[in-house]
């Protein structure tokens, strides 16, 4: 596949004290390359997540979130190609024998042991291939996180990560995140398959709630075709390495420095995600304002980002506006006509439920010539707002997902 448009080069990224990464060919799919990565932590990482919230989960989603409860880790495997979801038994079988191999390798409990697949639906993970898989992961030498990435992705035309810092009880803490995802995105928690390691020292309450907190403002507000994954799975793993007092809640010393440092990483993540959506030629900003509540302004993003008419249009370069009003009334939410705006870029093209009187449409149409687009709607009736974040749509979309499985 033709690399996104919109793509960003792989930054670089530094070790994680604890974390080791290794890959190793499974051969999930025809394809001569790396499909199976190996993350070993060391002895006292603990772990959080947010997982899809599809009522048709995979097998290793429902493992993840029973062994989130525990709040440790000691592993991540994460498969590529194959998805191992709505496979009954056969899948939760593989899941349970990819934990236990681990565990005995690594001399700790399969509940230690976090696994997620991506790829095709309905097609059972091979056991024999996973373990052959494991077998070489366990030899193989350490990696770095370019060839994590990379071994991870599906569809993807880049790989995807991104890094930060933040000082904490005078100590500097490292996060470093790697994810994969392009289709089949429309998240009600995650995006795809996102992981994130950092050297902090915390307990598993306070990183669940910071890594949902991050989750809220980046992965939730993400749409590439309105699709939510069967699969979608972040954890955060936190090691403990730095040696800082350890953050209990978020009246800790550093506790809004990491929380800041985890929520701009996440939205990192989360736009390289619609960078490299399937197909798309354009990145989409919509910021809703003046709505009645900031999840009132959040649904009605949300219609605006995942409208195939609004998509189109931009993909095109059309300042159809129209569309946007029709994304606006069709939410659910509540929206007065004669109140609404709309602008595109800094061009407003609608004001009180009316076109601006004679707007000049040349800075729009260069606005909509370019690789990032910004969508800006009024509505007039509170202090609600809401800023997500899509791609348009194009034939590349259609070609992609036509010949998926073929």
């Amino acid at each position: 596949m033709t690399t996104s448009p919109l793509a960003l080069p792989f930054p670089d990224l530094p070790p994680v004290s604890g974390v080791m990464l290794r890959v190793a060919r499974a051969h999930y799919k025809a394809w001569d390359r790396c499909d199976l990565t190996f993350a070993e932590l060391t002895p006292g990482t603990i772990v959080a997540g947010v997982l899809t919230q599809s009522r048709c989960p995979s097998p290793e989603v429902e493992w993840c979130r029973q062994a989130l409860v525990l709040g440790r880790a000691r592993a991540l495997v994460v498969n590529a190609g194959n998805s191992n979801a709505f496979t009954g038994k056969r899948g939760r079988a593989a899941v349970e024998a990819i934990a236990a191999r681990v565990a005995v390798q690594l001399g700790c409990q399969p509940s230690d042991v976090f696994v997620a697949s991506t790829g095709v639906i309905g097609v059972p993970l091979p056991i024999d291939k996973a373990e052959a898989g494991l077998d070489a992961a366990f030899v193989a030498a350490p990696c770095g996180w370019r060839e994590a990435a990379d071994a991870i992705g599906t569809t993807d035309t880049f790989p995807k990560g991104a890094t930060t810092t933040a000082m904490v009880d005078g100590r500097t803490v490292t996060l470093v995140g790697i994810i994969k995802g392009s289709g089949m995105i429309a998240p009600d928690m995650a995006t795809m398959l996102g992981f994130v390691f950092t050297d902090v020292a915390c307990e598993p309450a306070f990183l669940q709630a910071a890594l949902a907190a991050a989750n809220a403002r980046s992965f939730s507000c993400i749409t590439v075709d309105g699709d939510t994954s069967t699969s979608d799975t972040v954890l955060a793993f936190a090691t403990g390495a730095a040696g800082n007092a350890p953050l209990v809640d978020h009246d800790c010393p550093g506790a809004d420095a990491f929380r800041a440092a985890l929520a701009d990483l996440c939205r990192q993540l989360a736009l390289l995600v619609v960078r490299d959506g399937e197909g798309a030629s354009k990145l989409i900003e919509v910021q809703v304002t003046g709505a009645e509540s900031d999840r009132s302004a959040h649904v009605i993003a949300m219609s605006i980002a995942n409208s195939p008419l609004v998509k189109t249009a931009i993909a095109g370069g059309d300042a159809n506006w129209g569309r946007v009003v029709m994304a606006v009334g069709k939410a659910g939410e509540p929206a007065e006509r004669d109140r609404l705006s709309i602008r595109f870029g800094n061009t407003q093209v609608a004001r009180d439920g009316l076109a601006v009187e004679g707007y000049d449409e040349t800075p729009v149409s260069a606005h909509l010539a370019g690789q990032e687009v910004e969508i800006g709607v009024e509505l007039g009736l509170g202090d609600g707002r809401a800023t997500v974040w899509t791609c348009d749509l194009t034939h590349g979309y259609i070609s992609i997902n036509a010949d998926y499985r073929s």
